[in-house]
């Protein structure tokens, strides 16, 4: 059996590691304590990817944004087509049976306006548009007069301009189509936020552009507020993993994940300071291990790894973590529900054929717990040992609770045999004792207390996993 690595930490400065002997050593204290200015409730922050079969009264439990997938060629066969809003080409009323059922849950839409047929999805795209282009300011001026916030139904208060066009969609096209779709969104409704696809810093790639490549055009600048990332812990192909797909912890150093945010934030505070950031996809995908065995095609000969459920649910809490200690205005999770396939991004729901995973449960727990607090600071950040965040409570910041986990854990194509690391900790200087300590929640019903011991004034000793621990307290 693999040995299970225990580390004690004495957060006044004093470390032991192991059981049979002990070091000292000052332990570095994070120096980043300030508190980041404009932070988003978490109820304002946390999102969810959803399409047609989204069940508003399922998912309110762990979010009230959500983005929907809007197909373009829905609307019409093709550029220059007459519209029928809210009617769709397949006998969807986009106002009865999506937005309006969404919005009487409580839900805030995100549309992005997908183009499919219309884009990328389709070899003949350019001859499609070909004269067409002035379409796509009547398209997108007619929908945001619809469903915008100044609109009569108020369905959404924000539209992308497509998904993942990325490099593979003709540049002159789309900056064509772009300005046009946005000045028409613009000019129907100024309250509306236009969001870009999906980008990144640098040159970009098929599914990312790149945001020197245009977003930083003084003609464009003022046709979008929010620049938008998609962001996956995958790994780069190795002798050690046949392909890059699989996934890995949140905190690992060797992905990209984090640093795709750390760069994009770092273009807009040079070159756009007033823009928001958005994460509109992330995720970690688990299927069973019954569909494990039906792996087909690429995803058997390239064994293509999924995380276990538990991993899934503590992956997405300390993913939600991560990204609030950004100056990150909302994250949307994908997927809302999966069918349980073996393959990349098909195992990516909360629910499971519309039944809860643990995911669900843990992403309910943190919404619950920390919808009407936003981020504080990083009290510590020990790498490979602890991780402590603070959050305030919007309306009494004397109200604090702190979460605390291992930021430790495993690549999905190395979880067989994986032993979870766990810490023991003392926690000093709390801003006052704690009402309650809970472990992340798995299952529906209450959640598992955590067992701590008093270890003086304002401080405390308990265990700490891989699983998130809240740690409530009362104000002043």
């Amino acid at each position: 059996m693999q040995k299970k690595y225990v580390f004690a930490v004495i957060m006044t400065g004093m470390m032991s590691i192991g059981c049979s002997h002990s070091v000292s050593k000052k332990i570095p204290a994070f120096d980043d304590t300030t508190i980041v200015a404009n932070k988003p409730l978490f109820k304002d922050f946390m999102g969810l990817n959803g399409h047609v079969t989204f069940k508003p009264g399922l998912y309110g439990q762990v979010c009230r944004l959500v983005r929907m997938y809007h197909n373009i060629d829905w609307d019409a066969k093709a550029p220059g087509d007459a519209l029928n809003i809210p009617h769709t080409l397949n006998h969807i009323n986009w106002k009865d049976d999506v937005y309006g059922p969404w919005k009487q849950h409580g839900f805030e839409t995100d549309i992005c306006l997908q183009f499919l047929s219309f884009g990328v999805g389709n070899p003949q795209y350019k001859t499609l548009w070909a004269g067409k282009e002035q379409w796509g300011y009547d398209y997108a001026k007619a929908m945001a007069a619809y469903f915008g916030p100044s609109g009569k139904e108020k369905l959404c208060t924000s539209f992308e301009i497509d998904n993942e066009p990325g490099n593979r969609f003709d540049r002159t096209l789309f900056s064509t189509l772009f300005r046009k779709m946005a000045q028409g969104i613009r000019d129907a409704d100024p309250q509306v936020k236009i969001v870009t696809p999906a980008v990144v810093a640098g040159k970009g790639d098929d599914y990312s552009q790149g945001l020197d490549d245009r977003y930083q055009d003084t003609s464009v600048l003022p046709l979008y507020d929010v620049i938008n990332l998609h962001t996956y812990p995958t790994m780069e192909k190795s002798a050690t993993n046949e392909n890059s797909w699989n996934r890995s912890y949140p905190e690992d150093k060797s992905l990209q994940y984090l640093k795709v945010i750390d760069d994009a934030i770092a273009w807009r505070n040079q070159r756009a300071p007033q823009k928001e950031v958005w994460i509109t996809e992330f995720g970690y995908d688990a299927c069973t291990p019954e569909a494990m065995k039906l792996r087909k095609d690429w995803a058997l000969k390239l064994n293509w790894q999924g995380a276990t459920d538990l991993q899934q649910a503590q992956y997405l809490v300390r993913s939600f973590m991560a990204f609030a200690a950004r100056d990150v205005q909302r994250a949307y999770l994908y997927y809302y529900n999966d069918d349980d396939e073996a393959s990349f991004h098909a195992a990516s729901g909360l629910t499971r054929h519309f039944v809860p995973k643990m995911s669900f449960w843990a992403v309910k727990q943190l919404y619950a717990t920390l919808g009407a607090y936003r981020f504080r600071r990083i009290v510590k950040q020990l790498e490979s040992q602890l991780y402590v965040y603070e959050f305030e409570r919007g309306d009494d910041p004397s109200v604090r609770i702190w979460v605390a986990w291992s930021p430790t854990g495993t690549p999905t194509n190395k979880k067989e045999g994986y032993q979870p690391k766990s810490i023991s900790a003392t926690l000093d200087n709390l801003p006052g004792l704690p009402v309650s300590v809970t472990g992340m929640a798995t299952t529906d019903g209450v959640a598992p207390a955590v067992s701590f011991t008093s270890a003086g004034h304002a401080a405390i000793t308990l265990t700490i996993g891989e699983s998130p621990v809240y740690i409530s307290m009362p104000g002043k």
